[in-house]
C-alpha cells in the first residue's frame, strides 16, 4: 500500500475518533451516574504514576489493532473519552468556557493518544480489507508490529507528559 493511501486512511480514523469524542461531549450523563463516574475516576487515578497511565492507555489502545473490532472499540473509546470529559467539566466549570475538542488537542498527551488510537483503528480496518481480499496478511503483520511499537512509544512518552502535567499543576 502506498504511503499516501496509508496516510489518507490514518486521517479518516483520526477524524472518526475526533467525531466520536465530540459526540461524547454532547452526552448529558444523569447526575447520579456523573457523581459515580467522578468518584471512580478519582479513586482510579489517585496515586497513579506515569507507568500506570501508560499501562492504562496501552490496554485501551492495543485492542484497536484487532481486525474489525478495533474500529468499533476505537470509536467507543472516543465517545467514552468525550463523555468523561463532559463530566469533568461539571467539577471544573472553567473548562466549559472552552470547546472540549480544543482542550483535547491543545494537550501534548491528548494529541499523542489521538495519534496512537488512530494508528490502531486504521490498522484494524486495513487488516479487515486484506482478509476480505485474501491478500498477503503476513507482510502486513510486520507493519502492524512496527505500528504497535510506535503506539507503545507514543503512549509511554504521553504517560510521562500527562503525569508531569497533572503533578506540575498541583
Amino acid at each position: 500500500m502506498s504511503k499516501k493511501k496509508r496516510i489518507f486512511i490514518f486521517g479518516i480514523f483520526l477524524g472518526i475518533f475526533l467525531l466520536a469524542y465530540t459526540v461524547g461531549t454532547w452526552y448529558r450523563m444523569p447526575e447520579d451516574d456523573a457523581r459515580k463516574f467522578l468518584k471512580e475516576f478519582h479513586s482510579t487515578t489517585k496515586g497513579i504514576g506515569a507507568i500506570g497511565i501508560f499501562l492504562h492507555n496501552s490496554s485501551v489502545a492495543l485492542p484497536m489493532f484487532v481486525p474489525g473490532f478495533g474500529v468499533a472499540w476505537g470509536a467507543f473509546t472516543g465517545w467514552e473519552t468525550g463523555a468523561g470529559f463532559r463530566v469533568l467539566m461539571i467539577e471544573n466549570p472553567q473548562l466549559s468556557n472552552l470547546p472540549p475538542i480544543a482542550i483535547f488537542l491543545s494537550s501534548p498527551f491528548g494529541v499523542m493518544e489521538l495519534v496512537a488510537y488512530s494508528i490502531g483503528m486504521s490498522r484494524s480496518c486495513l487488516l479487515v480489507l486484506l482478509l476480505i481480499r485474501r491478500k498477503g496478511i503476513r507482510v502486513q503483520m510486520r507493519a502492524a508490529g512496527i505500528e504497535i511499537g510506535i503506539v507503545l512509544a507514543l503512549l509511554l512518552v504521553g504517560g510521562f507528559v500527562e503525569y508531569g502535567t497533572i503533578h506540575g499543576s498541583t
